[in-house]
């Protein structure tokens, strides 16, 4: 059987609550910037679409974005706000890939990669957008650097706080099979609840593999959205590859 990635269960307990707990504007915006700079003619195709927080801004702007996502509920809200039932999108598993048409632009943010549990199934998303993308066409998401997944592993962060609610993350990293778990506690209206999230994270090594065996080639590789430079010091990544 192949695994399937553990969006649906994350998706269906937060898509009420999903744009309000995560959807920082800040860091949307910036993601929106990069990605809409790199669109080139179009279509783009949104891997994990979710509620559509950077879709809809993407579209607002001309540009022709379409959509996958595991879970209906999350659609479910993406096609009640404004515009959002106008985007074309399809229900699965997308490292499948299971739409028609080509793309020149191929894209997850907020880590949703690492939602596909295992190696085989993120070789064969790199497979699958490859046979998707127009020649010169990328395929762009980011990444947690592992070892800075490792540092920060054990300790609590606020994910989002005001008067009536809070949520907090705790996060375990288990390096001997390459997955962290993210546990979510919310209080809200006299009541918590709590959510574990468990992701296959990859180093940038493995990933650049990947994509060179799906005929795919590094083109930039940057410390965030805003375009900064990979370092030593970078707790994440934003990777570029493209189809030659």
């Amino acid at each position: 059987m192949t695994p399937q990635p553990s969006r649906p269960g994350y998706a269906t307990e937060f898509a009420d609550d999903y744009d309000r707990f995560f959807g920082k504007p800040g860091i949307s915006g910036t993601t929106v910037d990069a990605l809409a700079a790199l669109a080139g003619t179009g279509p783009v195709l949104e891997l994990g679409i979710g509620t559509g927080r950077i879709a809809l801004p993407l579209r607002a702007r001309g540009i022709d974005v379409h959509g996958i996502d595991g879970s209906e509920a999350m659609l479910g809200r993406l096609r009640a706000k404004p515009a959002g039932a106008e985007v074309p999108v399809t229900l699965g598993d997308f490292s499948q890939v299971p739409v028609t048409g080509s793309f020149s632009l191929v894209y997850l943010a907020a880590g949703t990669f690492f939602e596909l549990r295992d190696q085989e199934s993120q070789a064969r998303c790199f497979v699958n957008v490859a046979r998707r993308l127009t020649p010169g066409g990328l395929f762009v998401f980011d990444s947690h650097v592992p070892e800075a997944l490792a540092r920060a592993a054990g300790g609590s962060e606020v994910v989002a706080e005001d008067e009536d609610h809070l949520v907090l993350c705790h996060r375990r990293v288990d390096p001997s099979v390459q997955r962290y778990r993210s546990h979510y506690v919310i209080h809200e209206d006299g009541r918590t609840r709590h959510l574990r999230v468990e992701f296959r994270y990859a180093g940038h090594g493995e990933l650049d593999l990947m994509a060179g065996r799906a005929g795919l080639r590094l083109r930039e590789r940057w410390g965030s959205w805003a375009g900064g430079p990979f370092t030593k010091d970078s707790a994440y990544h934003v990777s570029l590859y493209e189809r030659p």
